[in-house]
């Protein structure tokens, strides 16, 4: 008898317990951090339920609709990431972190008058690491000492703790200046939003890479690609010089005229292998030519070994003509440490025999170090350019509540 009584009362004590635990984890998710840079309100609130896609409480009110929408990918910037958490919040159109008590997701101010407001959410990615934000653009701070943005916070199913990403930005914002764009941590990849149309609202596909630029992360990238900038980030302007092409005679920047659709920007340094690089380029004039206006290529030459820009343009405009070129655009720097033409910020390996970088509005998509011409890595590119074609054009807004 006096077992059976110890047994109960052990199992008492372990419910007891039990429920404390559980009714502590309970409160914990709705208190509001006396500082939020000691203890992010990451979990404020957060439902138990989370899907892939997500309507702000400021989706219903008026303002410029928009879509943020894009895959989350593992550190290799091709795998999709499937149920990771990710947790925005922003202003409203007043640029105020706005409090209401109705509103469900509403966050109090806390002792120190600081709050996320109560236009934030959550979601949960899925099996092809897609996710939806249906929200209004937010406004600029009343002191207009920051773009406009949105903030995002990323937490994985196997790190204790979340991180933030660089925020989403808005790139025909006045604010988002040339030199913020070059301070920008580029946290998970490039924030930079630029919209397309659909009806009354605007659509922005961001792609965010876990880990990326994220200090201590515990899985790193293969550092035999360390030509370029990395998969995710943005490609920075630069002005090369054009020998062949259309815009032969000038120094344009490529991304800045043709950066919409995919681009290939095709880096050759101190190491010209020229047989491959005809074979290269007859490839990308070919592929270029199919896909019409949806691809631009630009071959990009930096040798700095007895630079001579007369003898370099007649060079290029020569090999251009031999090959009979139609679509791929030949074009040179003095070197790729240049700073006039401001390609140094690409960080391109001149010692590579080659580098590739595949892109889609600025941003980088999949990049390639000493590549060679074979049918295999033609058909790579091939698959790439397919893979990340531009699907989300057929997005339609959905029906309000």
């Amino acid at each position: 008898m006096l077992r059976i009584l110890k047994l109960v009362f052990l199992l008492l004590a372990y419910l007891t317990l039990s429920s404390c635990n559980s009714q502590t984890t309970q409160k914990q998710d709705n208190i509001v951090s006396d500082d939020f840079d000691k203890s992010m309100p990451f979990y404020y609130k957060i439902p138990k339920h989370l899907t892939s896609s997500d309507n702000s409480p400021a989706f219903k009110k008026k303002g410029q609709k928009i879509l943020l929408t894009g895959t989350v990918y593992q550190i290799d910037g091709k795998t999709p990431a499937s149920n990771v958490i990710l947790y925005y919040y922003h202003t409203n159109s007043a640029g105020v972190y706005a409090t209401k008590d109705s509103e469900e997701r509403n966050m109090p101010k806390n002792k120190l008058g600081q709050t996320h407001g109560y236009i934030r959410g959550w979601l949960n990615t899925d099996e092809q690491g897609k996710y939806s934000i249906y929200t209004t653009k937010p406004g600029t701070y009343p002191s207009r000492d920051e773009p406009a943005h949105i903030h995002i916070t990323v937490k994985e199913k196997n790190l204790e703790e979340p991180y933030y990403i660089d925020d989403f930005v808005f790139d025909n914002d006045p604010l988002l200046t040339t030199q913020r764009r070059k301070k920008m941590e580029n946290r998970g990849g490039t924030g930079i939003i630029r919209f397309v149309q659909k009806d009354d609202l605007l659509i922005g596909e961001r792609n965010i890479i876990l880990g990326l630029n994220i200090p201590d992360y515990p899985i790193q990238i293969d550092s035999a690609l360390n030509s370029g900038k990395k998969v995710g980030e943005d490609i920075i302007s630069f002005t090369p010089f054009h020998a062949y092409g259309a815009d032969k005679g000038t120094k344009t920047c490529p991304i800045c005229k043709y950066g919409w659709y995919h681009g290939i920007l095709y880096f050759v340094g101190n190491k010209p292998n020229w047989d491959e690089i005809k074979d290269w380029l007859v490839f990308l004039d070919s592929e270029s030519h199919k896909r019409k206006e949806y691809l631009k290529v630009y071959f990009v030459y930096g040798n700095e070994m007895r630079y001579d820009k007369d003898k370099r343009m007649q060079e290029l405009e020569e090999l251009g003509t031999e090959l009979g070129l139609k679509k791929v655009a030949l074009t040179f720097v003095p070197s790729f440490n240049d700073k006039t033409s401001e390609v140094y910020l690409n960080k391109i390996d001149p010692n590579a025999e080659n580098t590739f970088l595949i892109y889609k509005r600025s941003n980088i998509i999949d990049k390639y170090v000493d590549l060679e011409p074979n049918q295999k890595n033609f058909e790579k590119l091939i698959n790439r350019l397919d893979e990340t074609a531009n699907k989300y054009f057929k997005l339609s807004r959905p029906k309000q509540e």
